[in-house]
């Protein structure tokens, strides 16, 4: 689960949405009802870079839900106090991981007080999360059934399946998570011709003609000169990024990127700076003073300057303003890192992303990230752009030198998925699974919106937020959901701000609309 939260000099910065409705800069744009709009003309935004309306919503709750929602955590803190008072005293037993006797004078190896939330209010709704799953995660799957007998600190399964649960927490947005026996006929083969694992890095013996075959066709895809893929998303860019900055370079990182971007930023040594989320005016000043200033003591010039951004935010459902970035990128001569995880396949004419989705060129951004974990049902990641660029990764990615390669069949379901879509399949199914999940999203959307629920994100994101605030309802969000066969995916503090609880859903082209409109009918009768 992605952390909504970008980390500078080991301080947390959190988001506030009423800065992200001021994000208007020299857009043209609009504000009202919380919703941000472009004005159109003849299919384009007047005075801005935008081919399309641009609409995005952050609305704000009542003054009444956020003092409830303040009111909730406070008596939740106060009880979790009182319970482990009564855990110190012996009143109640004490379930959590604590030292031996022989080394009470021993520095702690656990920080009991850094676990308080968790003990007290994560464990009581524990059972919403890391449930498991005996079926393909496609738009229905079966669920093992568990219960506990001590308040969710152990579980234990009743030997029963909860059978045909509408899937709204997967990230499998063209619904490539399948096991059609003749969709997987070419896998098969290739698992059985390889076997299942390399057990060899790329630069040793673990280059296979497999892989070369899917760079190929990622490079093709993305309308770029070359590619290198990864065994493992979250390491494409947690162990790419320090080879690209090091020490005497500047990353200006979006306040809610993913952990991996962040962790890669860290690694790197080079130097971060946070910019509010998809507010360019933030983004440069930053730029300006990075160019003015230089590095700080010497105030010599940054080796480089590096821009890291995500195509669609997985815990806020907003699209990356691409254009004004590329924009501030060429004016102040830097470099842009763009990771779509979550945007390539899911958005675009075609689903190549928001580079598609946008009408810009490829050659725009210099790193092109993406991952093969949710739109391409399979796993791993890989790193686009030009040939220069890749061979360089390719001799000096940590990653190349000591990860594993991805292995054979996993590459061939990437390739099985990555041609249905481009048509060379033979068939135009992949085209209509771009489609389809346009249609789901606009749909899910629209309703949710017209029943009065606040959602956040763009209108062409498949990641939809539903807010719901009070920690209360976390846990009965989830469970209600469940009782009606319906698998949701709840997000709370410390993921999310502590006024802003979340349930999010994520649209696949594999929903129906009966299962869509199942989900919205429970909504409504919940709530409404």
């Amino acid at each position: 689960m992605a952390n909504p939260s970008a980390v500078c000099n080991g301080h947390l910065h959190h988001h506030h949405h009423h800065q992200k409705q001021n994000n208007l800069l020299k857009c043209g744009l609009s504000k009202k009802n919380g919703i941000t709009k472009g004005m159109k003309k003849n299919g384009v935004s007047n005075g801005t870079p935008y081919k399309k309306t641009f609409i995005e919503h952050f609305e704000q709750a009542p003054m009444y839900v956020a003092v409830f929602t303040f009111v909730g955590f406070a008596v939740g803190t106060i009880f979790g106090y009182l319970r482990d008072f009564m855990r110190a005293w012996g009143l109640e037993k004490r379930n959590i991981a604590t030292e031996r006797a022989q080394q009470k004078d021993f520095v702690p190896l656990y920080q009991d007080f850094e676990n308080f939330y968790t003990r007290n209010l994560y464990l009581r709704i524990r059972d919403n999360w890391n449930r498991p799953i005996c079926s393909v995660p496609g738009p229905q799957f079966d669920l093992m059934e568990r219960v506990t007998d001590d308040y969710n600190w152990t579980f234990r399964f009743t030997g029963r399946t909860i059978k045909n649960v509408i899937n709204m927490g997967s990230y499998n947005y063209l619904g490539f998570a399948e096991t059609d026996v003749n969709a997987l006929k070419t896998v098969t083969i290739e698992l059985e011709k390889y076997g299942t694992g390399v057990c060899s890095t790329r630069q040793e013996m673990g280059t296979l003609d497999k892989h070369v075959e899917l760079e190929k066709l990622v490079a093709t895809f993305l309308g770029v000169e070359d590619a290198m893929v990864f065994g493992m998303g979250f390491a494409t860019n947690s162990m790419n990024i320090p080879a690209l900055v090091g020490k005497g370079c500047l990353i200006l990182s979006d306040e809610l990127n993913h952990t991996s971007l962040v962790l890669g930023a860290r690694l790197s040594g080079a130097t971060i700076r946070i910019f509010k989320h998809n507010n360019m005016q933030s983004l440069e000043k930053l730029l300006r003073d990075a160019i003015i200033y230089g590095q700080p003591r010497t105030h010599r010039a940054w080796r480089k300057i590096i821009i890291l951004v995500e195509g669609i935010y997985s815990m806020e459902g907003s699209i990356v303003r691409l254009p004004e970035i590329v924009s501030l990128k060429n004016k102040y001569k830097a470099y842009l890192y763009l990771d779509e995880a979550h945007s390539i396949g899911a958005v675009g004419a075609t689903g190549r992303g928001v580079v598609e989705y946008f009408g810009m060129s490829p050659d725009d951004i210099d790193v092109l990230m993406g991952t093969f974990t949710k739109s391409f049902g399979a796993a791993g990641g890989y790193i686009a752009g030009k040939k220069g660029l890749v061979d360089f990764l390719r001799t000096h990615s940590h990653s190349a030198v000591y990860a594993t390669s991805m292995c054979p069949p996993v590459a061939e379901q990437i390739i099985r998925a990555m041609k249905c879509l481009m048509g060379l399949d033979g068939t135009t199914q992949g085209l209509q699974r771009v489609r389809q999940l346009e249609k789901n999203t606009r749909y899910f959307r629209r309703k949710l919106h017209e029943m009065g629920f606040i959602i956040y994100g763009n209108d062409d994101s498949p990641v939809v937020p539903l807010l719901l605030y009070m920690p209360g309802k976390i846990g009965a969000f989830a469970r209600r959901m469940l009782e009606r066969n319906i698998g949701v995916v709840v997000v709370g503090f410390p993921a999310t701000p502590i006024t802003e609880s979340r349930a999010r859903f994520c649209v696949s082209a594999a929903h129906t609309r009966e299962m869509l409109d199942t989900l919205l009918l429970l909504n409504c009768e919940e709530f409404g």
